[in-house]
């Protein structure tokens, strides 16, 4: 059996993707709705993964080599060092910029005329405009947004015949962000056998399949049952791009653990020792992660002694891990040995680590260990941060503890640090819970005031909530309040549904 003590000092720091750690704690969600704890607030993949594809800026940067209008302005690459320089230089690329947005809009409304006896492609031609990479990423990032509001089958034609034209404009190749943004969008409109020949068509003309590629592809077949398929391929695949992977194998499993196919991220594993290939930190982390989900906790205990056989220990990851497994399992005094093994190892705990810990043993309603940890992660020097209050809020609210809940929001804004949308939505489901509607309210009208947009779950909370109660005219006022702001319109069939039992 695994023991924290055989591992010793072997402590071995990964390099690998995972230095970068999310703080996704607060999508546990606060809404009232079913289980509290199943919806995710703080699941511990979410450390290691970051969020899906579908959170994910896909075109955050363009590809595209500097173009000689660029170079001449002084916009290929900053100002170099002469900060004399930079105002004149800002200004020139917000003027860039500035001029793409507003091709990008003209496009869009273009392509909104697209109709039997009106050629499109005609009138995009008519524009004379100089296409390159950030010109087409708001194009395609636009028609996205409509999404929401019109018909996705049409969107989805108009955006490949965008993508069609813009690819034969001189001067002009499409990047693989490109692709992958298109190929977004016929995910969205579920036209999988179009993506799928959008694949083809980079692999032919020498683009890389990259992780983000399989991470469309993965959230997208996964939904109709054709998730191996797609992995099965990526791993026959000889141009599938793994960087800044070890392999291509933990490439795959970081994306499966992002869409939560754990039983995959186990098939994985299999083909990869099938292949010979070794393990390495980051591999062994999302395998745990997965066993973990799983609940087959004896098979993560294996994980763990075979971790340690192949001389790795565990790392700041991994330790973070094994602290919320200890919390949700109530074992406060061996987390705290754990705390201090990390310790004598060179490891030291950090707000994420109390954090994590904190939110286990939240969900297994062991408060007063809470509070414990809360206060020892501040003796050791640890300020706590809006995840840190927000998981303690949120652990007196739904032990139905709402003076508590208060007392540790008093304080975060005393302390300094801003409620977030998470924060807010704990506080104004408490006030829902004790039936204090007029506080719940106020609070929202509070958030607002103080520039925290709601989210459509801090609407759907209260709106479920005063339903609940009887209180069908106030639910109305917040609903047509929201719509009022311009904000989730698209949602509002779908709130009209919402019951909360």
């Amino acid at each position: 059996m695994y023991s924290v003590s055989y591992l010793g000092k072997r402590v071995i720091w990964s390099s690998t993707i995972f230095s970068i750690v999310t703080r996704s704690l607060c999508s546990r969600s606060p809404s009232g709705g079913g289980d509290a704890y199943n919806n995710g607030f703080g699941r511990i993949e979410n450390y290691l993964s970051g969020g899906t594809w579908k959170g994910l800026n896909l075109d955050c940067d363009v590809d595209d080599k500097p173009s000689p209008l660029l170079e001449s302005l002084g916009l290929a690459g900053g100002n170099g060092n002469n900060s004399s320089d930079f105002p004149r230089g800002f200004s020139l690329r917000q003027s860039y910029f500035d001029t793409v947005k507003s091709d990008a809009r003209k496009i869009i409304e273009i392509l909104q005329q697209d109709a039997p006896g009106f050629d499109a492609k005609l009138a995009l031609d008519y524009l004379k405009l100089r296409v390159s990479g950030l010109l087409v990423r708001e194009v395609l990032f636009g028609i996205l947004k409509k999404f929401n509001f019109a018909d996705k089958s049409r969107w989805a034609k108009l955006g490949y015949k965008f993508f069609i034209w813009s690819g034969q404009q001189e001067n002009y190749r499409h990047t693989a962000n490109a692709y992958h943004l298109i190929m977004k969008i016929f995910a969205e409109s579920e036209e999988f056998k179009a993506m799928w020949r959008l694949v083809d068509e980079m692999i032919d003309k020498g683009y890389p399949t990259t992780a983000r590629t399989f991470n469309i592809l993965i959230c997208t077949c996964g939904e109709v049952g054709l998730a191996k398929n797609v992995v099965e391929r990526f791993i026959k695949s000889k141009t599938f791009n793994y960087r800044p992977f070890k392999n291509s194998f933990n490439a795959i499993l970081h994306s499966l653990l992002v869409v939560n196919q754990y039983r995959l991220i186990e098939w994985v594993y299999q083909q990869m020792m099938v292949e010979g290939l070794s393990p390495d930190i980051l591999t062994y982390n999302i395998l745990l992660c997965a066993k973990y989900r799983l609940g087959k906790l004896d098979q993560f205990h294996r994980v763990l002694d075979e971790m340690g056989r192949s001389g790795f220990g565990p790392d700041f990851h991994t330790f973070n891990l094994l602290l919320h497994v200890l919390g949700k399992g109530d074992k406060p005094l061996a987390a705290l040995n754990l705390l201090n093994h990390m310790k004598e190892v060179g490891v030291d705990p950090n707000v994420l680590h109390f954090t994590t810990l904190i939110d286990g043993l939240s969900r297994a309603g062991n408060l007063d260990a809470c509070k414990y940890f809360f206060d020892e992660m501040i003796k050791q020097g640890c300020m706590p941060d809006v995840v840190s209050y927000t998981v303690m809020i949120t652990g007196y609210v739904v032990a139905g503890q709402m003076e508590k809940a208060q007392e540790f929001f008093t304080k975060m804004t005393c302390d300094g640090q801003l409620p977030n949308v998470f924060t807010y939505n704990s506080m104004i489901r408490g006030f829902c819970m004790v039936g204090n509607f007029e506080k719940a309210c106020s609070t929202l009208k509070e958030m607002e005031s103080r520039g925290c947009n709601p989210n459509f779950l801090v609407y759907s909370t209260l709106v479920g909530y005063l339903r609940n109660a009887g209180k069908l005219s106030q639910a109305h006022d917040v609903i047509r309040d929201m719509v009022g702001k311009g904000q989730y319109v698209h949602l509002v069939s779908k709130m009209k549904k919402y019951r909360r039992f």
